[in-house]
């Protein structure tokens, strides 16, 4: 009997305990609706992490990168403001050409931007990170690849030279940080990933820069020229174009490679241009079978190799001579060391990965006969031009 009534005392004891915890656990009784709300509330559902997600400061790890970047590089944008002299009915008047943007490399004061932020400048005006202004000078410029070196006089304690890094190793995804002064808002930083790689831009005539860097870290005018950072604070494009319709960003921008400009600015400061391979072509008609050789520069590297132009023919009619232009008569260029040619900008990009004094093998069709012509590859002293 004792063992039977014990097993009921029990029983009750687990019925009242269960009550209890399901009224709150002597927090005071809950209603059906009370209960159920506590239930599916996230927090309930949710319990805080034991994970440490804020350093000392209150800031997440992607907050405290994108802070230690800024912090690092700030000081080494400078503004740009260059001026033009326009002629309007003989009356000479001065007007701002706009902001850019510009890093500074080195503690000589020298600073790269883009050769469409200065071209054609009479002044050119830098401002600092403390608010201070040059006067800058222009010690070179490459159209080409749209990049040019400004210096200034300054102090070395006032010069903040960024790091630079390495683009070969770059990824898609990856996280990059634009600084620059877009609308003349001094050094803003923006924040975004590489949306690709590898992408071609058209800056100088036919003319394409390959291995473009594409962002959508927001990029305006203003924005050009002003360095494209990796997480590590380190320097990996020159922020260079955007596409857009309406004047601002897209979402959609561009940079320069650093592997290009360790390549390019050496050459700028020592030459204050880019010393390239010549190949003795000045002019070529693109068609669809291939290069057809339009202009040949007098005593080049295309004509001393025996390659052949348009042939200028004389007719009368009535009192006058006309030249016409037989361009039967031309080499038509279809490939480079065994590689089929196309385009202008496939030759030029070719060429642009020599030095001076190569030799390259072109293959050509004259008067339907295929023939090879080594060239020796002299050295440039004008920006070749193609059509």
């Amino acid at each position: 009997m004792r063992f039977l009534i014990g097993c009921v005392f029990s029983a009750l004891m687990a019925s009242l305990f269960t009550i209890w915890l399901v009224n709150g656990g002597g927090e005071g009784a809950l209603t059906a609706q009370e209960r159920r709300l506590r239930i599916d509330s996230p927090v309930e559902r949710i319990r805080p992490s034991t994970t440490r997600i804020y350093d000392d400061e209150g800031l997440t790890p992607d907050e405290s990168i994108a802070v230690a970047v800024y912090e690092a590089v700030n000081r080494s944008v400078v503004n740009i403001t260059a001026k033009t002299v326009r002629t309007e009915r003989l009356i000479m008047t001065e007007h701002s050409e706009g902001t850019g943007s510009g890093a500074i490399i080195d503690q000589e004061g020298h600073i790269v931007t883009n050769y469409h932020v200065v071209t054609g400048a009479k002044e050119i005006a830098v401002t600092l990170y403390n608010g201070k202004s040059y006067e800058a000078t222009t010690i070179g410029a490459d159209p080409l690849n749209d990049l040019a070196i400004i210096k200034i006089e300054s102090t070395e304690e006032e010069l903040f030279p960024v790091a630079l890094g390495d683009s070969r190793g770059l990824r898609v995804g990856m996280r990059v940080f634009a600084l620059g002064n877009p609308f003349g808002l001094e050094r803003t930083l923006t924040t975004g990933i590489i949306s690709s790689l590898n992408r071609s831009l058209q800056i100088h005539g036919n003319w394409k820069i390959k291995s473009i860097i594409q962002i959508d870290a927001a990029i305006n005018p203003g924005s050009s020229g002003g360095p494209l950072l990796n997480a590590h604070g380190r320097l990996i494009g020159i922020n260079t174009a955007i596409a857009t319709t309406s004047g601002q960003s897209s979402g959609v921008g561009f940079a320069i490679p650093v592997s290009l400009v360790s390549r390019v600015v050496p050459q700028l400061l020592k030459y204050g241009r880019v010393i390239r391979p010549e190949s003795g072509l000045d002019k070529v008609y693109q068609t669809d079978k291939g290069l057809l050789i339009a202009e040949m520069r007098p005593n080049g590297a295309a004509e001393r190799a025996g390659l052949r132009g348009p042939r200028m023919t004389k007719s009368r009619r009535g009192p006058f001579t006309l030249n016409r232009e037989d361009r039967s008569a031309a080499d038509l260029i279809v490939g480079i060391d065994d590689q089929k040619i196309a385009t202008a900008e496939d030759f030029l990009g070719y060429i642009e990965g020599k030095q001076p004094g190569d030799e390259v093998v072109l293959t050509i069709v004259r008067e339907g006969r295929r023939l090879q012509i080594p060239i020796t590859l002299a050295t440039s002293e004008a920006i070749e031009r193609a059509e």
